[in-house]
């Protein structure tokens, strides 16, 4: 039995109102895979469920941490696999949703064994990083860490701020304990949504770009930026449309200018998203904008319950459940393809 099923896609592919309508039906919980609705605060632009979706529905892994408080794909696999744990002790099927491809190939296939953040060393490295450069931070990890060191650009502040935290926690090069692995987790199904309309794609990140701004979006940055405590810098406010939305509250460019560019950087992360889901094997394929992609969501998923019961009338009760092919060889092939 799977001990999870992984539902991923490019950002507006509608993955989340797929995940709502199926968790509904067949009675699972929700498990976040987005790096942004982990903050407090980042609501609008994070895309975060609605409350009224939440009582309906439970959801985990949101609203974690404060955006001051960077959070880590080893935080996210410590717990959504104490989440997943939890659920199944539940006797029910966790759904895990989102779209962070780091995260989702932490869950697949394990991650290094790394130690958590420190706050104080981290302080420490920025107001170095203030005081000589970042480049000049970039030297001393040539010195102490030189294959991470290759890997990572001069100015590239979160990295190289990051393996010099964990040399100075560990004495040890980030490279070398890279090699151990803390598991990912086990029999976990995956579902890919991939869009083959790209026009389509495009017209929904546009839409739901102007959704979020009509919703309160600058305002809800506005009130980030009014704590005093954030900065630009932030894993947080990295995130895409934050980013955006803070240089322009900053003064760069105008209104247009900001719609332009926070619409290019999301259809940026839909392209780079996926070209990380093109790369997984052993998933199942759907097209989310063909007719019956919820149906065949529901008849793929509906077999993995603990114990499943009769399809909801007229909700794909004729649907077999899909079954991987072979090749000639009796081998598996990479994926299912569904909805083309």
């Amino acid at each position: 039995m799977s001990s999870a099923v992984l539902l991923l896609g490019p950002t507006a592919s509608g993955k989340s109102a797929l995940a709502l309508d199926l968790a509904r039906q067949l009675d699972l919980e929700i498990v976040s895979i987005d790096s942004a609705q982990v903050y407090r605060g980042l609501d609008i632009g994070a895309a975060k469920p609605s409350a009224a979706e939440r009582a309906q529905v439970p959801h985990h892994l949101i609203d974690l941490r404060d955006p001051a408080d960077p959070y880590t794909a080893a935080d996210f696999l410590r717990d959504a696999t104490s989440a997943v744990a939890d659920i199944t002790r539940r006797g029910r099927l966790a759904l895990v949703v989102g779209g962070t491809m780091m995260y989702a190939r932490a869950l697949r296939q394990g991650l290094a064994d790394l130690p958590s953040a420190d706050p104080a060393i981290r302080a420490g490295i920025e107001a170095e990083a203030h005081a000589l450069g970042w480049p000049a931070l970039h030297a001393r990890l040539r010195d102490i860490d030189p294959v991470t060191a290759q890997r990572v650009a001069p100015a590239d502040r979160q990295r190289i701020s990051r393996a010099l935290e964990v040399h100075a926690i560990t004495g040890r090069p980030l490279a070398e304990l890279q090699q151990a692995s803390v598991p990912g987790l086990p029999a976990l199904r995956t579902i890919r949504l991939m869009p083959h309309d790209r026009a389509q794609l495009h017209q929904r990140i546009a839409q739901r770009f102007d959704a979020m701004l009509a919703a309160g979006f600058l305002d809800e940055v506005r009130a980030l930026r009014a704590r005093g405590d954030l900065h630009a810098d932030l894993p947080a406010m990295r995130s895409v449309g934050y980013r955006q939305a803070w240089d322009y509250l900053d003064g760069a460019g105008t209104l247009a200018d900001f719609r332009a560019a926070g619409i290019a950087a999301t259809r940026q992360l839909a392209r780079r998203q996926l070209t990380w889901l093109r790369s997984m094997e052993d998933t199942v394929v759907i097209d989310p904008f063909v007719g019956g992609a919820g149906e065949k969501l529901l008849a793929g998923v509906r077999g993995l319950l603990p114990h499943p019961g009769p399809l909801p009338v007229g909700e794909g009760a004729n649907l077999p459940l899909p079954r991987r092919p072979r090749g000639r060889a009796g081998r598996p092939r990479r994926a299912v393809r569904c909805g083309r």
